[in-house]
């Protein structure tokens, strides 16, 4: 089940987390990779999480920089799912 997450369960995580930052009624982040295919592989990666669990970022690709900008639109703010894939992200690039 996924739940609309409060003020201070959000700032919990962006103080554990602090490449996140909050924007709005969303979390982001911004990834720089060598090139851009790693930037691509990335991408291919974080598409195939978000597919799994059906959960799909706001994303931009420039060159070799990714923004990706989570939010639950139909709860209308952060939710459990929002921070669930995050961190799913976060492993990719610390694996």
């Amino acid at each position: 089940m996924t739940f609309l997450l409060e003020k201070d369960q959000i700032d919990f995580f962006i103080e554990k987390n602090p490449y996140w930052v909050i924007d709005n009624n969303a979390i982001k982040r911004e990834f720089k990779f060598d090139n851009f295919i790693d930037a691509f592989g990335f991408i291919t990666k974080v598409a195939l999480l978000a597919e799994k669990m059906d959960h799909h970022p706001d994303w931009q690709n420039t060159y070799n920089q990714v923004k990706i900008k989570l939010t639950t639109h139909d709860k209308g703010g952060i939710t459990t799912n929002d921070i669930k894939l995050a961190k799913s992200i976060d492993k990719l690039i610390n694996t």
